[in-house]
Parts: structure tokens; C-alpha cells; sequence
């Protein structure tokens, strides 16, 4: 049977966060020449780090010592790097502020931005004074918080549907279709912010959850899951439903994740997506802000913009990401 340690997550990651950036680049930097990278499907890669994140998180629960031993990793692993974009956007930012440096330093807007992102509420103050027009800073920061909300809740999930309960399938699929409800009622409200919470997205964390747990299986059958998946997903979207979906679309992440057996050592240079994610979002709207895309070849610039974000992700991770695990 396959290794569970064998695996591409690395790659699938820097390739969902590329997806990511592409996307937000098409619409983020106000050139009509660029705007046909917001067909990028965005939404459906975050979903894909959700699923990851489904699966990792469940097994690096199930591998610690203890529940200080999980919450010590899950915290250094994701907090550091998230405080270090906050902070280093409220303070760098204000070179591109319509604002003088001392009218932009007294402005309470900084420190409530401070605060209210420091604790992952980023919606109570998403923007800072004077910059990008008094838009959102950093839209990509949301899905930290319903990744730390994940987080806390594996344990209790661990505990009333854990390896050794043999309702544990059953549980976790009521827990799924539960999420669907929400997310899907929220939806129709066209209440998105709403039903994108912890609620509504937990039925993407719960496939790679239940993937996890019967991963023997999974690979077993893996292929025609696979294919089971793509023509499920594809009678959901002519029918524009989300109900078999999200797990089918967790079946295909965790199917390349054990395929493709030579990208298997892609993380040997560093775990560098999560700079990239965190970063990439301020830096495309740099760009914009400064008039680059508009100025210049909008192709060149958004080249140039892709080499800056994956060199400060690169940075990130072997400078400072490094250094607290």
C-alpha cells in the first residue's frame, strides 16, 4: 500500500496559490489586457487549500504527542508570517498613501486595522487610511481565519469522531451535508461573506478529513473515485448545485496529491506557498497603485509582479517562517 508520506502536497499547493494570484492579478490591476485572468477559478483553488488542509491537519493532529504538542505547530506555523504581512502592510503601505507620513500614523484607522487584523477579524478593518483608495489591503486574508477556526475544531472533531468510533464515517458525512445546508442557504440569501464562515466551508474541510481516515481505501479504489469525482462535478456544474461537489472535488485534490510521482520532492527548496498566498494580494495592488500595469507592457509588469511575489514568498519562508518551526 502507498506511503501516506509520498506525496506532491508541495506542488499542489504552490499550484493552487498560483491560481490564486492569477486570479486576483486579472482583477486587481485595472488593465483591460489582463482581465481575462479572472477566469482563473480562485474560489475553486481555496477550496482546494481548504481540502489539504482537511487532510494534513487531521493527520498531523493524529501524529502529535499531545494537544499542546498540535496547537504549538499549528500556531507557529501560521501566525508569525500572518502578523509579519499585517504589521509590515500598515508600516510600508504608507509610502503609497494619499496621506502625509504623520497625518497617516495618527490616523486611528492604522491601529484599528492593527488590531482587528492581529486577531483575524480582518472584515472590522480591512483597509488602511489613504491606500488603494480606502479599499481591502489584503482580500486574501480571510481564509486565515476559517483556517485557524479549523484548527481549534479538530481536536473536538478528533474527539467524538476519532479513528476508534465506527460511526466515524456516518458522524463526519452528517457534519458535511449539515455544512452544505448552511452554505447553500447563505447562498441563496446572496449572503456570500455569510456562507463562506466555518460553517459553510467545513464541507471542504471533512472530505480530506474522511480521506485521511480511510486513506487505505482511497488508494485502493483511487482511480475510479477519480472518475466518479469529474463527472459528479461536472452534473453539478450544468446544474449549478453544490451538494456532491465539494467531496468529489476533495477526491480529485487528494488524487493528484498521490499521483504524479515525480513532483513528489517539489518542497525540497522550502515550504514557500504560504508567503506567496499572504503577499501576493498587497503587492498585486502596489502595482496597480503605482500605475505599472498602466504605464507599461501590462504582461511584462504582470511577469515582473509574479517574480516579486514568489521571490518575497521565497524570503519569507527561509528569513523569518523558517526560523519559529
Amino acid at each position: 500500500m502507498q506511503d501516506i508520506t509520498k506525496n506532491n502536497f508541495d506542488f499542489l499547493r504552490v499550484l493552487l496559490a498560483f491560481i490564486v494570484f492569477v486570479g486576483h492579478l486579472g482583477a486587481l490591476s485595472a488593465s483591460e489586457e489582463l482581465k481575462i485572468f479572472e477566469k482563473s477559478p480562485v474560489e475553486l483553488a481555496v477550496f482546494g487549500f481548504f481540502i489539504v488542509s482537511g487532510f494534513l491537519i487531521a493527520r498531523s493532529y493524529d501524529r502529535s504527542s499531545s494537544l499542546k504538542s498540535y496547537l504549538k505547530k499549528r500556531i507557529k506555523r501560521i501566525v508569525p508570517a500572518y502578523l509579519l504581512v499585517v504589521f509590515l502592510c500598515a508600516i510600508l503601505l504608507s509610502f503609497v498613501s494619499t496621506l502625509p507620513f504623520k497625518e497617516y500614523f495618527s490616523n486611528t484607522q492604522v491601529y484599528k486595522y492593527l488590531f482587528w487584523n492581529s486577531v483575524f477579524l480582518n472584515f472590522q478593518a480591512p483597509w488602511l487610511p489613504g491606500v488603494f483608495g480606502n479599499q481591502a489591503v489584503n482580500g486574501a486574508l480571510w481564509t486565515l481565519k476559517v483556517e485557524m477556526c479549523y484548527y481549534f475544531s479538530v481536536p473536538l472533531l478528533f474527539l467524538f469522531f476519532g479513528k476508534n468510533n465506527k460511526y466515524r464515517n456516518v458522524s463526519l458525512m452528517v457534519i458535511y451535508f449539515l455544512s452544505l445546508v448552511y452554505l447553500n442557504y447563505f447562498e441563496s440569501l446572496d449572503k456570500i461573506s455569510l456562507s463562506k464562515q466555518i460553517p459553510g466551508v467545513l464541507c471542504y474541510f471533512i472530505p480530506g478529513m474522511l480521506i485521511y481516515f480511510n486513506f487505505d481505501k482511497f488508494i485502493k479504489h483511487k482511480n475510479i473515485l477519480f472518475i466518479i469525482a469529474v463527472v459528479t462535478v461536472w452534473i453539478d456544474l450544468i446544474f449549478d448545485i453544490k451538494l456532491f461537489s465539494p467531496m468529489m472535488i476533495g477526491i480529485i485534490v487528494l488524487y493528484i496529491a498521490y499521483s504524479l510521482k515525480f513532483l513528489n520532492n517539489f518542497g525540497k527548496y522550502g515550504d514557500f506557498t504560504y508567503g506567496i498566498y499572504i503577499f501576493h494580494f498587497p503587492i498585486i495592488r502596489v502595482f496597480t497603485t503605482l500605475g505599472f500595469f498602466k504605464d507599461y507592457n501590462p504582461f511584462v509588469m504582470a511577469f515582473v509582479c509574479m517574480l516579486v511575489v514568489i521571490a518575497v514568498g521565497i524570503s519569507s519562508w527561509h528569513l523569518y517562517e523558517k526560523k519559529f518551526l
